[in-house]
């Protein structure tokens, strides 16, 4: 064969796969919020915040009651979106601010070298470093500015996979952008876990702001694919990575950290008004992707979506959840391992080394101050003010945020819904405490985590953390009290919230 035989040929097949996949294969949209934690959105009986977008396609396509991240953690739930894999199974990537663990295919690469074109704008997977592990753009995607540059760019009638990463609502917030916007105090339903104080009310209408304008700029998303006659043709997923941005949330196995919004729209497979009660974790998206698109994805555990959204199966009546590193604030860059099972009625949670803090240090370390794993807010200084005050009948807030925690937790959800009370010492509980753990050792054992035989390693520990930057402890607590501490500060509507700073 000649050289220029050759090159008709090649030219040739590559036009025929995009051709057949035009014809065959759905585009893909995913639609990621940071930060952004169950029920808060209209359709889910939110009645502050406004999430028209989310609402729609939920209407006309599924909405999900039960879909649950990898991990309650930037990188790790991202990965596993990506990979298809847990995060104890992406070795570094089980951790915040790894390097990308390139040796896993991800649904991005896979498409693409089946002729789809693909693309990100804004957050892909991160924060990490993938440029160490070989890649030359972000694991989602390479890096566009906004969707209509990315479609203009593709080929005619080439199908496309596109991921658009809000940095919405991550912390730090503007204070009283929600109150501004004619959201009221009185109208928020604070989570048991919070004292219930103006400031926090008005600390979570900054957070459903931020919530709001996500929802927004989706929106702009899909009219713009709707006004290029591809929506139809279009898997679209609307969701977020991991809970809010508030104690006892992000970063936690508690359901404000890991029960996530999530809303699919594809009118060839979904019937409109479908309500999914069975249990997903975010590991199912990537052979989900695949599947809809006519491939097979290698070394996934995740299972395909479609069938439960067809309504050929009731799909799963548990899910499992993980956390390690999250940010690095305990000295000696150690992690908080943790493994969970979610079922409709129990949250079984295993700390393994529950002699460090879930928050992190009480003391200073690294960048990121006290109890690192909690993003830095009026809701944490407020909270971490309560540490040793007495208390009528209310939760004690500080140690639910702060405090060490037990080996075991068990919380009864239809009783406990912010899971607060922890009956796992209780004898009428023992006989479920026993076999939620056996079900969650079983799946640690078949999934090869290696937690299930070394429930002590330090692996996750000694896994790099990637950031280079170095902040000196008393820059941190200058710039905690310039920005947040210097009385008062001045929330809604004039309410001066008044804390202390701990040495």
């Amino acid at each position: 064969m000649t050289i220029l035989m050759f090159l008709m040929f090649f030219s040739t097949t590559a036009f025929q796969q995009v051709e057949s996949l035009k014809s065959d294969q759905p585009n893909i949209l995913f639609l990621i919020a940071d930060d952004w934690s169950y029920p808060h959105a209209g359709i889910y009986g939110d009645k502050v915040v406004l999430t028209p977008t989310f609402d729609k396609l939920a209407k006309e396509g599924a909405l999900f009651l039960n879909a649950y991240t990898a991990s309650p953690s930037c990188s790790p739930s991202r990965a596993s979106i990506l990979n298809g894999r847990y995060p104890h199974q992406n070795e570094q990537g089980a951790n915040l601010w790894p390097e990308w663990p390139a040796q896993f295919p991800t649904y991005v690469s896979l498409l693409e070298d089946a002729g789809y074109f693909t693309g990100s704008a804004r957050k892909g997977w991160g924060p990490g470093e993938f440029q160490v592990s070989g890649l030359e753009h972000n694991p989602a995607g390479k890096t566009y500015a906004d969707f209509e540059s990315f479609y203009k760019a593709k080929a005619k009638d080439q199908p496309f996979t596109f991921w658009f990463g809000s940095s919405d609502p991550h912390r730090d917030y503007e204070p009283n952008t929600g109150i501004q916007t004619g959201m009221k105090l009185s109208d928020v339903i604070v989570p048991d876990i919070f004292p219930d104080l103006d400031c926090i009310r008005n600390d979570i209408l900054d957070y459903y702001f931020e919530v709001e304008r996500f929802d927004r700029e989706c929106g702009q998303i899909i009219r713009f694919l709707e006004e290029m006659g591809e929506l139809n043709n279009t898997i679209v997923v609307m969701t977020s990575d991991n809970g809010m941005p508030f104690p006892r949330a992000k970063a936690n196995l508690y359901d404000l950290g890991t029960r996530m919004p999530l809303a699919i729209r594809w009118p060839n497979k979904i019937k409109a008004g479908t309500v999914i009660q069975s249990f997903v974790n975010f590991v199912d998206f990537s052979p989900s992707f695949l599947e809809a698109a006519g491939l097979q994805g290698k070394e996934m555990s995740g299972k395909s979506l479609w069938p439960i959204l067809e309504g050929k199966s009731e799909g799963d009546h548990e899910v499992f959840l993980e956390r390690e590193r999250h940010a690095n604030v305990r000295k000696g860059d150690l992690s908080y391992p943790s493994r969970a099972i979610r079922t409709h009625d129990y949250l079984y949670i295993r700390n393994l080394m529950p002699e460090r803090y879930p928050a992190g240090d009480p003391t200073v370390h690294q960048s990121v101050g006290q109890y690192g794993d909690v993003d830095n807010s009026i809701t944490k200084f407020l909270i971490m003010a309560l540490e040793g005050q007495e208390r009528d009948n209310s939760p004690d807030y500080f140690e639910l945020s702060f405090g060490l925690r037990p080996e075991e937790e068990l919380y009864v959800l239809k009783e406990d819904p912010y899971q607060i009370n922890n009956v796992a010492d209780l004898p009428e509980f023992k006989e479920i405490k026993s076999a939620l753990r056996k079900r969650l050792d079983d799946w640690m054992l078949e999934t090869g985590d290696r937690r299930a035989t070394e429930p002590r390693s330090n692996y996750w520990d000694q896994v790099r953390y990637t950031p280079t930057y170095q902040m000196k402890d008393v820059d941190f607590m200058e710039n905690i009290i310039n920005y947040w501490i210097r009385p008062p500060f001045q929330s809604g509507e004039g309410i001066p919230c008044e804390i202390g700073i701990r040495n």
